[in-house]
């Protein structure tokens, strides 16, 4: 873990190459300032030994690269819905997301969390299984029934 000193240092000389290099990735000021956090929480942690001040600066320009192209790519930011974007909706389809929201809440933690993870996050069946440690057949029932549960909350098939 590197020292105080050396982490101010950093953030004074890079800050501000990090922040455009964000922006112009991701055009967006809370996503910038969530990799900004990442970037400088990766050099607090890294071992590496730089040879030359260029040799740093490469490394924060690839791991800011890097962590923008993660974030652009994960399922959650591609499938995030802003609130203003549901605000501009009318209202009854502002109510339609509450209630479907409400019903996926009102699910047993069993099925809240394969819900979650193979919807809200992207992940595979068999990726769900070894995270939760079960059998991917298991995993498979879960989000069976809870699909079952959510359709007769939410009232028929209009949700599928």
């Amino acid at each position: 873990m590197r020292s105080e000193q050396e982490v101010n240092r950093a953030i004074e000389k890079y800050s501000n190459m990090v922040r455009q290099l964000c922006m112009i990735h991701l055009k967006s000021y809370a996503d910038t300032e969530d990799i900004f956090q990442t970037v400088f929480l990766k050099y607090v942690l890294s071992s590496v030994a730089f040879e030359s001040e260029e040799h740093e600066k490469s490394w924060f320009i690839r791991v800011t690269m890097n962590a923008c192209k993660d974030l652009l790519k994960s399922f959650f930011h591609n499938h995030i819905v802003s609130l203003d974007e549901i605000l501009e909706k009318p209202a009854e389809m502002r109510e339609d997301y509450r209630e479907v929201l409400e019903a996926v809440l009102s699910l047993p933690q069993k099925y809240r969390d394969v819900v979650y993870l193979h919807y809200y996050e992207g992940y595979t069946a068999q990726e769900i299984g070894r995270i939760l440690g079960k059998k991917v057949n298991t995993i498979y029932t879960l989000l069976t029934r809870s699909k079952q549960i959510l359709r007769e909350k939410l009232g028929g098939d209009e949700y599928e």
